[in-house]
């Protein structure tokens, strides 16, 4: 919910127990952090660890603590060799892996990611999945990954939403969303494991299971083709 311009406001969004709209965006910080689209519009500083520092330098964290927490969230994103060089040099995947850190050394209870990897090649795309599913396993953090890439949340995503005019149309797991008669109609893309069954199954091959990763694809297909 922007604070700094007027607009019309309905309904109610908490978080951590905090009503967004009664609450100052230096109070909310401390429970939720945002990562942009484009990885540019968040980072300005002259190295990495310097932007990974700004949101503790704005709590005046004493100098010990800070050290230690940009380099923890360095290494938890997989970019600790890059601590002194300039964001602007690096390639789009290891940016927005910066912006990652810089959210994360604030230890937030959650990360909301939008569209983090729509400027990104498969191979950087999947490397960004990687890292937030690790924040999730290991540190426990909630992640909302708003996402079109549908391949990739099928794979690392244990709940989906669909919105549909302002509303949740569908909530499930991968699998229940994917699959529904619901997601047809409302013409969201499913991922190409899904299409792949429906194709194979119009040519008279059954896969029994409805697949949604390449993985579980890849799996049935042996499983038909050992009993074939």
């Amino acid at each position: 919910v922007p604070h700094f311009y007027n607009g019309t406001l309905e309904g109610k969004i908490t978080v951590a127990g905090l009503d967004v709209s009664e609450h100052q965006i230096h109070e909310l910080a401390r429970h939720v952090g945002l990562v942009f689209q484009n990885p540019e519009n968040q980072l300005f500083a002259l190295s990495v660890e310097k932007d990974v520092a700004f949101g503790l330098e704005n709590f005046a964290m004493p100098r010990d603590e800070m050290r230690k927490r940009v380099d923890w969230a360095l290494k938890k994103a997989g970019i600790c060799e890059l601590s002194e060089r300039p964001p602007h040099e690096l390639s789009g995947g290891q940016q927005q892996r910066v912006a990652i850190a810089s959210v994360l050394a604030m230890q937030p209870d959650i990360i909301i990611l939008d569209e983090p990897t729509s400027f990104l090649d498969p191979l950087g795309a999947e490397k960004i999945f990687e890292v937030i599913s690790n924040l999730n396993k290991e540190l426990g953090i909630t992640i909302v990954l708003v996402e079109h890439r549908l391949d990739l949340a099928a794979k690392y995503a244990n709940r989906v939403i669909v919105m549909n005019n302002g509303e949740i149309a569908l909530s499930g797991t991968p699998r229940e969303v994917f699959t529904s008669k619901e997601a047809k109609l409302i013409g969201i893309g499913i991922p190409k494991a899904t299409k792949l069954y429906q194709h194979l199954k119009q040519n008279g091959v059954d896969l029994k299971t409805v697949p949604v990763t390449p993985e579980e694809a890849a799996k049935l297909l042996r499983e038909v083709l050992t009993n074939a």
